[in-house]
């Protein structure tokens, strides 16, 4: 099993109309998410962040987004990506800062 330590699994997704590949997210990023998600709860900057951290993390190209980037995306598709990535990676249907 040594040999698949941090092999990456992917898919493509619909973002926009357009394909994406999002990445499955590691147990590493799994708990900062689940530890950045209490932290937003009440905080809706925080959760706006949150969503950010998950796309960034797991959807290619994403991680070079700025700030601006990525508030120039419509938040329903934003948060769409995000439930996709949720749900590839075993979260079930979790949406980030919920």
């Amino acid at each position: 099993m040594k040999h698949l330590v941090n092999k990456v699994i992917s898919k493509k997704v619909k973002f926009m109309g357009e394909e994406v590949t999002v990445r499955k997210l590691s147990v590493a990023q799994v708990m900062e998410i689940q530890e950045k998600s209490k932290a937003a709860q009440d905080d809706e900057t925080s959760s706006l962040d949150l969503l950010q951290y998950v796309i960034a993390s797991a959807v290619e190209g994403a991680a070079d987004l700025s700030k601006e980037d990525f508030n120039s995306f419509p938040v329903d598709e934003l948060s769409r990506l995000s439930n996709d990535v949720l749900t590839f990676s075993g979260l079930g249907n979790v949406a980030a800062g919920k």
